[in-house]
């Protein structure tokens, strides 16, 4: 096949190094410069140290509400991993698209960026509006300073497409997530006296015990919804860290946690769970041997789940895209939340797959690619077609 419109632009996206711990800042130059050359002005909101930024644009009309592009400049590492080529080099082979990113998510954002010659091409009759974040890798952290600037404009955005690989199938749901740190403050002492001192790694498992009895009880079946895999809210414990020496009560151990939840289901109700059976189950036997000895939880980072209807406006536009009906949801987590919740609903679809997302030789496939730059085709002629037709979404 001939290669697709948006190789080039996506070529320069993935030579940006934007991994989460560093600057996206030449990257964002590079598309505001890039707009600017087609007559389109950016806006930028950097993080408090000026080493990020989020871009918005619009194209079109700026008096009337309109459709959001929205995809993350980060990536994730590629320390320790076994790439066979340059990660960030664009690399071509056997019709596959080889660089970090590519599926996760510059391939979206280089067809969005193809795209906007066509969609300037002729009268829009409503707005695109084109959104780049940072730091989504670590917590869809970056986007909610943009998000709550455009909760204060009166012409906010009516929907938005997200676009993480879906292999281009429509999607409207995920989960959202809750990342918590539990500290636990034991006391230290000979460990030839341990019943005198407070062991923290023995009450941290008691506290990760308790996590896995919530988790048994989320996954029970008249809690499942079956459009997920799994079909239920999970907990699981990811890191722990305590103790000094063998022969030394641990006064200290940390575990952090996360729950993938159900859109239906607020997974802060697990972290209170949790601290009301440290507050009446194990602080009182921890300080009666020792009184400042103690059980803190704190939140390491959080986003809402997505469940967008099938008959919203947004579905419904997502439909005469994608060409589908067939509406999925996703395992992983994406901004969609944070934009719904923002009164901007959100649909989710994009080209390549999650599979190769975050692993080395991550790619997206040229036919992929090319899919992306036809559904966007798509939408420039919906939003061209004569001024008399109704503004609504099919």
């Amino acid at each position: 096949m001939s290669e697709p419109r948006s190789q080039a632009l996506l070529a320069r996206l993935v030579g940006f190094a934007t991994v989460s711990r560093d600057s996206n800042l030449e990257l964002i130059e590079f598309i505001r410069d890039y707009l600017a050359g087609l007559g389109v002005a950016s806006e930028l909101f950097y993080n408090a140290e000026r080493t990020k930024a989020n871009l918005f644009a619009t194209l079109g009309p700026s008096d009337r509400g309109g459709i959001v592009l929205s995809g993350h400049t980060d990536v994730v590492p590629v320390d320790g991993q076994a790439w066979t080529v340059d990660p960030f080099k664009l690399t071509e082979r056997e019709g596959r698209l080889y660089g970090r990113g590519t599926a996760d998510m510059k391939g979206f954002i280089a067809s969005v960026l193809a795209a906007v010659p066509g969609l300037l091409a002729k009268p829009l009759r409503m707005p695109v509006h084109l959104a780049f974040s940072y730091d989504e890798e670590v917590g869809c952290l970056g986007v909610r300073p943009m998000l709550a600037e455009l909760e204060k404009r009166p012409n906010k955005p009516r929907l938005c497409l997200i676009g993480e690989p879906t292999e281009l199938k429509p999607v409207l749901g995920h989960k959202g997530k809750l990342a918590m740190r539990c500290q636990v403050q034991g006391a230290a002492c000979h460990s030839a006296y341990a019943p005198y001192g407070v062991n923290a790694i023995e009450y941290a498992a008691r506290l990760i015990g308790k996590l896995g009895e919530i988790g048994a009880e989320l996954a029970q079946p008249e809690r499942h919804d079956e459009r997920f895999d799994p079909p239920f809210s999970t907990v699981q414990t990811g890191t722990i860290k305590g103790g000094r020496a063998l022969n030394i009560v641990p006064a200290e151990c940390e575990f952090d946690f996360e729950v993938r939840a159900l859109p239906d289901f607020d997974a802060q109700q697990v972290a209170e769970e949790l601290q009301r059976f440290a507050e009446h189950e194990l602080l009182p036997r921890m300080q009666s041997v020792q009184p400042d000895t103690g059980i803190r939880l704190r939140p390491l980072s959080a986003y809402p789940g997505l469940a967008t209807g099938p008959g919203s406006e947004a579905a419904q536009l997502l439909a005469h895209l994608s060409d589908s009906t067939e509406f999925g949801t996703v395992a992983y987590g994406t901004e969609g939340g944070l934009f719904d919740q923002a009164g901007i609903p959100a649909v989710v679809c994009g080209p390549g797959s999650m599979d190769q997302g975050h692993k080395p030789d991550e790619f997206v496939s040229c036919e992929q690619l090319a899919g992306c730059d036809a559904m966007l085709d798509r939408l420039a002629a919906f939003l061209q077609e004569k001024a008399d037709r109704s503004s609504e979404c099919p």
